[in-house]
């Protein structure tokens, strides 16, 4: 990582992988922020689109603020530690590159940092947009309410975008390098942030935009994590929970667990004893006392074996009609249906 530090200065970071419809969108909206000090590092996740292209014209266009760095296609937590390494700046933003920033957001947010020496991260509202810029939603997940801690409703959702905060460096240096989950490995990164409690500062007005369309985005919308990844993801969330001071007794705390419990029925059902046995152990430490029905379900493993109880215990919750449990919550994208 580059020991210079420029006082005052925004480093954004925006990955990419076969982006050139967004992209340049995504690089305009950082080029009109009202805030001045910034530079933008693009990172090259082995596109095979016209992406590079428009990424080097942009370049070439702008060569006192934008520089690219390429690496393999590894995915987005690869692509945005390529940035993070290469970072300069005071301050950290990321952003990815079908989404867009409002011009007042660096401004805005950098101000409410200097209002809050005790906070390390500034955030605002999001609001959701169609492919052609039309709104959907505003504000979106549950960026419009002013929360003083990450924790415990990342234990629910991740309840902001990867571009909604701002970050100060000296947090992005403590947390650390980028997991390379598949997905969700924005969540882990918060998740470490929460672990220590980082103060958040809210800024009540729309700061960015996230883009909703019909192509896969860089975080995907296909399978969410496999089993043996649940495992590594929920595991540190619920490490950074407990660091953070999450009680059992929590709701939040209860949700969690459950969810595990449901992905632990999961893994048994398609076969993966391994992470179905991790999954299982993970929710019954988040759980004390230990839920009822996770208690039988172990016991039940013991004569029946995982897969056969695993699926057992489905078609009896099926009959029974709570598919959903009673302890769960909504999440933060949610409207009127719960987990």
């Amino acid at each position: 990582m580059t020991s210079e530090i420029r006082t005052d200065c925004v480093s954004v970071i925006v990955p990419f992988y076969n982006r050139a419809r967004y992209l340049e969108e995504a690089v305009q909206s950082v080029l009109a922020q009202t805030w001045s000090s910034f530079e933008l590092i693009l990172c090259n996740d082995g596109s095979t689109d016209d992406s590079v292209n428009v990424a080097e014209r942009l370049s070439k266009e702008h060569p006192d603020m934008i520089r690219i760095v390429h690496i393999p296609h590894s995915g987005p937590g690869a692509a945005r530690e390529a940035g993070r390494l290469l970072a300069r700046g005071e301050f950290i933003q990321y952003l990815d590159s079908d989404d867009r920033l409002l011009s007042n957001k660096f401004a805005r947010q950098i101000q409410a940092l200097r209002e809050d020496s005790a906070a390390d991260i500034a955030y605002g509202i999001t609001r959701l947009i169609e492919a052609d810029g039309s709104v959907v939603k505003e504000p979106y997940k549950w960026t419009g309410e002013a929360r003083e801690h990450l924790f415990p409703g990342l234990l629910v959702d991740r309840w902001w975008c990867t571009h909604t905060p701002l970050y100060r460096r000296r947090l992005c240096d403590r947390i650390g390098p980028w997991s390379d989950l598949r997905y969700s490995q924005d969540w882990e990164y918060d998740a470490r942030a929460g672990a220590m409690r980082t103060r958040l500062t809210f800024i009540p007005e729309v700061v960015s935009e996230h883009r909703q369309h019909p192509g896969l985005r860089q975080t995907g919308r296909g399978t969410w994590l496999q089993p043996v990844d649940q495992v590594r993801f929920f595991g540190s969330l619920l490490a950074a929970a407990r660091q953070a001071g999450v009680g059992f007794d929590s709701s939040e705390m209860r949700h969690f667990a459950r969810w595990v419990f449901s992905c632990a029925r999961r893994a048994a059902i398609i076969g993966d004893s391994d992470a179905a046995h991790a999954l299982l152990s993970l929710a019954t430490e988040a759980s004390d006392p230990v839920m009822p029905d996770l208690a039988a379900y172990r016991m039940a493993t013991r004569c029946f074996g995982q897969q056969l109880t695993a699926k057992g215990f489905e078609a009896v919750t099926r009959l029974r009609g709570r598919d959903k449990g009673p302890a769960s919550l909504q999440q933060a994208w949610m409207e009127d249906e719960y987990l």
